[in-house]
C-alpha cells in the first residue's frame, strides 16, 4: 500500500505560532484555502483509492478540493489527530513549543514511552495512528491519502519508516499541504518514497537524533 500523508493547509493558529490541537481547531486562512485548492493539480497524475481526514477541521477544510474533483468521500477518523498538546494547548511561548517538539521527536527516535505534558504517550499516539493505517489495508486500498498533521507526521514516519531517522524528521519540517509518501505495509513496515518532493534513498546516511527541537516549521504551527 502506498500512504500519502498531507499535512493540512496554514492556520489562523499557524500564523499566530499557537499550539492548537484540540477539537474543532482553527479554520484554514485565504492562503491555506489556496494551498488546498492546489493539492488537486499537484495530486493530479496520482491514483487515491480513499482520503481520510481527521476531526480537526483544518484537514477537513482542506481535503474538501480534492474530495470533489475526485468524487472521494472524506472518511472521518478521530485517531489520525494532531499530537495532543495537553498543558502546552494555545501557548505559543519558546519553551511550551520546545517542549512540544522535543516530546514528538523523542519519538521519532523510539522512546514510545516520553509523555507529552498532560498528554499522550508516543506508544498511544502511534497505536491510535496504526489504527486508521490498518484499515486503510484490510479494505485492501492500494493508495490512500491522509489529511492529517505535521507533528503526528513526522513523529509517525520517523519511527515507522526503515530508511528514516529522528535526525532527519528534526532537520526537515513539513510545511503546510507538504507531503510524505511512504510504502509498505502495517505486517512488513514502511519505506519512504519522498519528503515534500524529495525522493529518499533506500537507506540514508546514518545521523543522532536532534537533541533539542531543530526544524521548527516556520510558523511554529501545528
Amino acid at each position: 500500500m502506498r500512504l500519502i500523508l498531507i499535512r493540512h493547509g496554514q492556520t489562523v493558529s499557524n500564523v499566530g505560532g499557537l499550539l492548537d490541537t484540540a477539537h474543532p481547531g482553527a479554520d484554514l486562512t485565504p492562503l491555506g484555502r489556496e494551498q488546498a485548492g492546489n493539492l488537486v493539480a499537484a495530486l493530479e497524475s496520482v491514483t487515491i483509492d480513499a482520503l481520510y481526514v481527521s476531526t480537526l477541521v483544518r484537514t477537513q477544510q482542506t481535503a474538501a478540493p480534492l474530495a470533489a474533483a475526485r468524487g472521494l468521500e472524506a472518511r472521518v477518523r478521530e485517531d489520525i489527530r494532531e499530537v495532543a498538546a495537553g498543558h502546552l494547548e494555545g501557548r505559543h511561548d519558546r519553551a511550551a513549543v520546545d517542549a512540544y517538539c522535543t516530546t514528538f521527536l523523542a519519538w521519532a527516535n523510539g522512546d514510545l514511552d516520553t509523555v507529552m505534558p498532560g498528554g499522550e504517550s508516543g506508544r498511544d499516539t502511534f497505536a491510535r495512528f496504526d489504527r486508521v493505517v490498518t484499515e486503510a489495508d484490510d479494505l485492501g486500498h492500494e493508495t490512500v491519502a491522509f489529511v492529517s498533521h505535521g507533528a503526528i507526521l513526522r513523529a509517525w514516519t520517523g519511527y515507522s519508516c526503515s530508511n528514516l531517522h529522528a535526525g532527519y524528521v528534526s532537520d526537515n519540517p513539513l510545511s503546510n499541504t507538504g507531503t510524505i509518501v511512504v510504502t509498505g505495509s502495517p505486517l512488513t513496515g514502511w519505506t519512504a518514497e519522498s519528503w515534500i518532493g524529495s525522493v529518499l534513498p533506500e537507506v540514508l546516511t546514518s545521523a543522532p537524533a536532534s537533541s533539542g527541537p531543530a526544524g521548527l516549521p516556520a510558523d511554529r504551527g501545528f
